[in-house]
């Protein structure tokens, strides 16, 4: 393995084209786990449990083909922009048109087997091709833009505020736009204008990807030996034995499924449970400002108590706020949105740091094994991802069902009092399962990251 070092320096450029891909990727993912669910069983008619078991089979078609397009990264050769830009670039026009196809409401008067077909073919393709082919190289990215520990999590850092910047997008501005009040005063989904909002956001969307294209510099080149290049078991063997990425990879998957649990519940707490939109919009206003205040702390509170350290730390605030919501079962809107920030602020610890410590997981998979294949390493990561995406798909369209929600008694109070508890309880439980993974599982501490990156550092030099 050869490593060349490119010059300009890191900098600014990288960290704001880094921040612009996350930005594009929130704009497509956020809108479809938002808001596909509530579009489907309210403006398509299709029942909760039909569209959780469809997203859910989705995610699995999606989970395997993040590991195929790694090996396709890994494979391809580097061009004067590098190995992964040009994939960026590549998928940056199909996974934006595939987006706004989800969402058809002019389909809603067609037979049900066709507006079933139509969901599975456009999600599958959005997911399971499109934005898999766009991901994957992006987040492999960031261990060639610099080998420095400190350059990387700015980089986990910057990727969080542009994920931020999506999520506010989408989750604070669109729900005042596309949610309509009814004749009896009922807040419903306009399906016309979350057409709209896909096809804006989609444009975003791509001059975000461009700006990840231009303004990243792939400064290391990872060469592998032909000889030295490991079929798909090889690698699944030697990185399934690494018990750092079975940590990371753990955590993870249970903290996709909290997020998109209490995101996709979300939307129905706030219009069904509290006839709020406005409250929905500005609880995630809040959990966004929360992110990007923690962004300018991270790095020095990373510094002080270490990445797994803190990401502990974050989970057991996120369980207790949970849990409060729970047993209080208030009524109370600001209440329930001000615990609900603080258990988001467990959340966005995590979040930002996570991209950081999966690098350091691609490190010590290379110390333990002498393998460098980050996008490989990487589309296994984001399979478990896609896993715990699958998973909380699932278990809204179960949720939704047990509650016996349909466009019927999609305002009864039973109903929306178990949808309550299941955004709540099911969360806060998830968080408790995390922290125990970080602490009893996942070995990369402190101290061990340092050693790891000291060790590196010798091995570039030929010592």
């Amino acid at each position: 393995m050869n490593t060349q070092t490119v010059h300009p320096p890191f900098g600014m450029k990288d960290k704001i084209g880094y921040a612009c891909g996350d930005l594009a990727n929130n704009l497509t993912f956020v809108i479809v786990a938002l808001f596909m669910m509530k579009f489907y069983t309210d403006i398509m008619g299709v029942s909760a449990a039909l569209v959780g078991l469809l997203m859910m089979a989705a995610k699995v078609v999606d989970a395997f083909t993040d590991v195929i397009m790694g090996q396709i990264v890994d494979r391809s050769r580097y061009t004067p922009k590098g190995k992964f830009a040009p994939w960026v670039r590549r998928f940056a026009g199909p996974v934006v048109i595939s987006c706004v196809l989800i969402f058809a409401p002019y389909f809603s008067d067609q037979p049900m087997w066709f507006k079933i077909f139509w969901m599975f073919f456009t999600y599958l393709l959005w997911g399971s091709v499109c934005y898999t082919g766009v991901n994957i190289p992006y987040g492999s990215m960031a261990a060639a833009i610099s080998q420095e520990p400190a350059d990387r999590q700015q980089l986990s850092t910057w990727r969080n505020i542009g994920m931020v910047l999506g999520q506010v997008i989408v989750a604070v501005i669109l729900p005042l736009i596309v949610y309509q009040t009814d004749d009896e005063g009922r807040k419903i989904l306009n399906g016309e204008y979350t057409m709209i909002a896909a096809i804006v956001c989609g444009v975003l969307a791509w001059l975000a990807y461009l700006g990840t294209y231009y303004f990243c510099k792939e400064r290391l080149v990872f060469e592998t030996k032909q000889e030295n290049r490991k079929n798909l078991p090889e690698l699944f063997k030697i990185i399934f034995t690494n018990r750092a990425f079975i940590g990371i990879m753990t955590a993870s998957l249970l903290l996709l499924v909290i997020q998109l649990t209490l995101t996709g519940l979300a939307n129905y707490i706030y219009p069904n449970y509290f006839n709020n939109t406005t409250m929905l919009a500005f609880s995630a206003f809040i959990g966004s400002a929360i992110i990007l205040f923690l962004s300018a702390f991270t790095d020095k509170l990373v510094a002080i108590f270490g990445k797994k350290e803190l990401a502990v730390i974050a989970t057991t605030i996120g369980a207790v706020a949970l849990f409060l919501i729970y047993f209080l079962h208030t009524n109370n809107v600001v209440v329930y949105v001000i615990l609900y920030a603080i258990s988001y602020t467990g959340l966005g610890v995590f979040y930002l740091v996570s991209w950081a410590m999966m690098t350091d997981v691609i490190d010590d998979i290379e110390i333990k094994s002498e393998v460098r294949s980050d996008a490989s390493v990487y589309s296994v990561y984001s399979f478990a991802r896609k896993l715990g995406q699958a998973v909380s798909s699932g278990l809204i369209g179960l949720f939704l069902s047990l509650a016996g929600y349909n466009q019927t008694t999609a305002f009864d109070q039973d109903v929306v009092n178990k949808i309550y508890d299941y955004a709540s309880l099911y969360p806060a439980l998830g968080f408790v399962l995390m922290g125990a993974v970080l602490l009893f599982i996942y070995p990369l501490s402190k101290q061990v990251v340092k050693e790891n990156v000291r060790f590196l550092a010798l091995k570039r030099l030929g010592n």
